[in-house]
């Protein structure tokens, strides 16, 4: 008796079913998860533009990492739609991530510095600081790297544990700043009045506040000059307009009352035979 064998059972069209719905979902799934990643990155990233009380920084910082936990979830789906044990792949994956951490040890410092940068935000996007020896305005904090512009124009990318590891010194942090100067004078000068000169200037200068009250005082006794420190308050912002245009004012000032601004001489005494 011969038995009849149907083109169904020599060729099986339901595991191929099977495989052809799951790849069709799979391929949903990827579409679906990269659109939702970049619009709920797209989003938070907004959200930190839009309220100017919030930190921009912090915000492009969680769009990127809400990013990546959005396609590790998409990842995961798709890998068990096809009977794939992911719990087997996690625990694979935290052993090579063991030995990657290992050989990896300043990548992942700088990523743990990054987190700490975000989370306790020492300095933000648009701040001048001084960090690590190189001083700049702060264009970016990203997980690895921050990026400064010198005042030059130049960028300068800095490993953030190098950042995190470091004294910083942010100069935008508050509104008003200490401005010191010293001038030396010489021994023969009159000293009131040069504290008089120095008086006038400050008084006259409109961005100097008075409130603290400006210092004007005998500081020291070098070699060669009697040197009047001057201490004055001052918006942050004018600082550095301030500091220029006093030392010119001073300058010409003590060389149109006749006084003196010394330096450094050398004496030698020779003896005749």
């Amino acid at each position: 008796m011969t038995e009849v064998i149907s083109w169904k059972e020599l060729f099986p069209t339901q595991p191929l079913i099977d495989f052809s719905m799951n790849l069709f979902a799979a391929i949903l799934v990827i579409i679906f998860t990269l659109f939702v990643s970049r619009l709920i990155k797209s989003w938070i990233a907004r959200l930190g533009f839009k309220y100017s009380q919030l930190d921009d920084t912090l915000f492009v910082f969680l769009s990127k990492f809400a990013q990546i936990v959005i396609l590790v979830v998409g990842a995961t789906f798709v890998l068990n739609s096809f009977g794939v044990q992911t719990t087997s792949i996690v625990a694979l994956l935290g052993a090579a991530g063991l030995a990657v951490g290992l050989a990896l040890q300043g990548t992942l410092s700088n990523f743990a510095a990054g987190i700490m940068l975000v989370i306790f935000r020492p300095f933000k996007r648009g701040d001048f600081v001084s960090v690590s020896g190189q001083s700049g305005t702060v264009r970016e904090i990203s997980i690895f790297t921050t990026e400064l512009a010198s005042l030059d124009n130049l960028q300068l990318i800095i490993p953030n544990s190098q950042v995190w590891g470091a004294p910083i010194t942010n100069y935008s942090v508050y509104d008003k700043r200490r401005l010191d100067l010293t001038f030396g004078v010489a021994y023969a000068s009159d000293l009131a009045k040069v504290q008089a000169a120095l008086e006038k200037i400050i008084a006259a200068e409109g961005r100097a506040h008075q409130d603290p009250a400006p210092l004007i005082s005998v500081s020291a006794l070098n070699q060669s000059s009697v040197d009047f420190l001057v201490r004055v308050w001052c918006d942050a912002s004018d600082y550095l307009g301030l500091k220029f245009d006093l030392t010119r004012q001073v300058k010409e000032t003590f060389d149109a009352e006749g006084i003196e601004i010394p330096f450094p001489t050398t004496t030698i005494l020779t003896s005749k035979d």
